[in-house]
């Protein structure tokens, strides 16, 4: 590799990393480097990678062998150990984007938008050389917003803790993310990081990543949020993930936020918190797209049409007697989105209603409902309540999250399922590193 290379950090966001036979390992999600004493630029250590399952493993830089084209090649020897952080590591898009340091020669205030990196001549160790800063009010000459790039020893202020540091940059880097995807990255940041970053995510990407993380996370998040605000995410957020978060804080704190909540969403809560969590009613989401009979297939495609349903709440409409928001009147079936397909736009939804399928009733156990949608090959089944209206639907992708284990969103899935159990960094003579040398013998 030459030894002018040199890359700035936000490009490896998300870059895909491969082997040399060209199987993709997984993605670069941040660079774990190591502040070092004075001035000295800071080595690089290694990259953060997720691969399968959203697991996050350590790449040492010195299994490197190429940074180009928008792609990482490796060794094709990887330790598939989750990456856990060291108190002497910094994670470089987690912790020093969007930080408030000095240049030494004016002592004016700068943001860090970014930091590249560089390998050492005739070396396969990389260091941190330069950093991209936007000026603050500092300097009567220059004009607010004036960014340049300047030698890290022209910088000071990164061996600080910095409190109320913004987010703007690392967001900008991740802006792509799927929720998911983003839910694994603040899961791996410091707490404080972590409620950085949440702060800066407007309420509905927010509330997307909080459905995603771990409870712990969630709960977490949510404390560190003004009350205003939290009740603002949680209005956000599918009322199920919304009950589930809310039944597991105390009763006095849950109580205060459905009380700061708008009272139509609230109220949808409240119902499913009524339910056992493990049954029909506890697990439905009370937003289902519910169409009268005199609806046509056009109507019922423009509201499969919209971009913020899940794949499983989109699959199928269901038809029922006014009023049309749960609980409704009179449940009369359902039309799965193939049929909407194959009839004519100007069709009433109430001629094409496939009433055969018993709906739920509330109280039906998980066992039962998972049953249920094996049987009949569906994504999302209705539940009505003995008066015969709809209280809402539940989705494969509800049933799936109470039937894994209450950590799988923390864990990765089995090494047999991963096909890597034999990748335990074993070297060319056959032999596996211990753990005390993920890094290289740092």
């Amino acid at each position: 590799m030459a030894a002018s290379v040199r890359v700035f950090v936000s490009h490896l966001s998300g870059v895909a990393v491969f082997d040399p036979n060209g199987d993709r390992v997984g993605r670069v999600r941040d660079v774990v480097a190591m502040l070092r004493v004075g001035a000295r630029p800071p080595r690089v250590l290694g990259l953060v990678v997720e691969v399968v399952s959203r697991r996050v493993i350590f790449l040492p830089m010195t299994r490197v062998t190429g940074v180009e084209s928008g792609q990482v090649v490796t060794t094709g020897v990887v330790n598939m150990r989750r990456f856990e952080q060291r108190p002497t590591e910094t994670l470089v898009l987690g912790e020093l984007l969007d930080r408030r340091v000095r240049l030494v020669a004016t002592g004016d205030e700068v943001t860090v938008l970014d930091v590249s990196i560089t390998q050492l001549h005739a070396r396969r160790e990389w260091e941190i050389d330069k950093v991209f800063v936007r000026r603050g009010k500092g300097g009567a000459l220059r004009r607010k917003g004036e960014t340049l790039t300047v030698e890290w020893s022209a910088v000071s202020g990164f061996s600080l803790e910095e409190h109320g540091q913004g987010a703007a940059s690392l967001l900008a880097t991740f802006e792509q993310l799927r929720p998911a995807d983003l839910a694994s990255v603040l899961h791996h940041l410091s707490p404080k990081r972590r409620a950085e970053v949440a702060a800066a995510l407007d309420d509905d990407r927010l509330a997307d990543v909080l459905e995603e993380l771990p409870e712990d996370d969630q709960i977490e998040i949510l404390g560190k949020l003004k009350e205003e605000r939290a009740a603002d995410v949680l209005e956000a957020m599918d009322p199920d993930d919304a009950a589930d978060l809310l039944s597991e804080l105390p009763e006095e704190d849950k109580e205060r936020l459905l009380t700061l909540m708008q009272p139509g969403d609230a109220a949808d809560v409240r119902r499913l918190l009524a339910y056992e969590e493990r049954t029909a009613g506890g697990l439905m989401t009370t937003e289902p797209i519910v169409l009268r009979p005199d609806a046509t297939v056009a109507d019922a495609l423009a509201r499969v049409r919209n971009p913020d349903l899940s794949p499983a709440l989109a699959a199928q409409v269901y038809v029922c007697r006014p009023p049309d928001e749960t609980p409704t009147g009179k449940y009369l079936g359902t039309v799965h989105f193939q049929r909407l397909l194959r009839d004519p736009p100007f069709t009433l939804v109430g001629s094409i209603t496939d009433t055969d399928l018993r709906p739920l009733p509330p109280d039906t156990p998980l066992p039962a409902v998972t049953s249920y949608l094996a049987t009949y090959n569906m994504v999302a089944a209705p539940v009505v309540d003995a008066g015969g209206s709809l209280l809402g639907a539940v989705t494969v992708d509800d049933v799936l999250d109470h039937l894994l284990p209450d950590d799988w969103r923390e864990t990765e899935l089995h090494q047999g399922a991963l096909g890597m159990s034999a990748m335990e960094e074993t070297d060319a003579s056959g032999g596996t590193n211990e753990p005390g040398e993920a890094r290289d013998g740092k």
